[in-house]
């Protein structure tokens, strides 16, 4: 072999050596993390494409998918289709009860004005006592299913006392809009939106009734495989948290070009949703007992759960 020949492969050699990621020249697969987002903290983690820049040097592709709401999120976890997702209080419950092989893996602080029932601007509904017999919307498993049920007992009325209608945020807010419901229970931004461009009444919002905590979630399997890309999942959330602390009239800005809200609804949304990623520890958990204990009450769990049955390994 001519002499130049021989360095020229050398040189392709180790070219294609150096072009191999770290990751698979010791024998590791390369890996992936399917996300599920809400319109929410996830969306800017997206935009910005931050986790994916930290992922890289892992081996770890990202691929997102959008929900409207928890649910549906978790529908897909159960099917295998998604790794990580943000979700309200309920439908974790509702999916430990189905089956699903979910982990809670972080949450929020509590986000009590964050989600309210709201009536149109002219109801002859003026109190909580004054949605007896009327038709009240929400989505069916969602945290706010949780926030009804313990806003009516708080107002001495039974679930049974309202018809229950339930409607995916956009087909609510078509009912709302139409007058086939008297009431809406929902959460920002839909919230914000509805209070904002149908200047909707608000009559309740969840202070001194319940949490609303939002969590983020992943699979049992994945979990155990993948900590390490869990934990800067996390680190990534609150990096975005800690940020809308900081320049809440940027995060507005940002958080209305990403979603495509005006702007007045995303100040809403962000003004008073309060700044905090935290760990799930076992005071939380319970937390999720509570209101897992309350649906079972209701005959809206099929069977009891033992919420620490989807706790990671060393929850405090």
């Amino acid at each position: 072999m001519h002499p130049s020949n021989l360095i020229s492969r050398r040189q392709v050699l180790a070219a294609a050596a150096l072009a191999v990621p770290a990751f698979q020249a010791f024998g590791q697969a390369p890996r992936t993390l399917r996300i599920g987002n809400q319109k929410g903290v996830l969306s800017f983690l997206k935009a910005r494409g931050t986790l994916e820049k930290r992922l890289a040097p892992l081996g770890v592709n990202v691929t997102w998918t959008e929900f409207n709401a928890g649910p549906v999120q978790l529908e897909a976890l159960n099917v295998g289709s998604i790794d990580f997702g943000d979700v309200g209080e309920a439908p974790p419950i509702f999916a430990q009860a189905a089956g699903a092989p979910l982990v809670y893996v972080a949450a929020t602080v509590p986000l009590v004005a964050s989600e309210a029932i709201i009536v149109p601007k002219g109801s002859t509904v003026q109190k909580l006592a004054d949605l007896k017999g009327k038709k009240v919307a929400y989505n069916k498993g969602s945290n706010v299913q949780f926030f009804l049920a313990k806003l009516l007992e708080k107002n001495g009325l039974a679930y049974s006392d309202v018809q229950h209608v339930h409607l995916a945020p956009a087909d609510a807010r078509a009912a709302f809009v139409q007058g086939s419901v008297d009431a809406w229970v929902i959460w920002d931004p839909f919230l914000a939106a509805a209070q904002k461009t149908l200047d909707a009444r608000l009559l309740a919002d969840a202070t001194g009734v319940v949490n609303n905590r939002g969590y983020y979630f992943s699979s049992r399997s994945f979990a155990d495989k993948n900590a390490d890309i869990l934990r800067i999942a996390v680190e990534e959330v609150t990096a975005i948290d800690k940020w809308f602390g900081t320049d809440r009239a940027a995060a507005a800005a940002e958080y209305a070009a990403i979603l495509g809200l005006d702007r007045s609804v995303a100040e809403l949304t962000l003004q008073r949703r309060p700044i905090g990623t935290v760990p799930v520890t076992k005071a939380i958990l319970a937390e999720q007992q509570q209101i897992a204990d309350t649906f079972f009450e209701l005959k809206l769990l099929p069977k009891k759960i033992n919420i620490l049955d989807a706790a990671l390994a060393g929850a405090a």
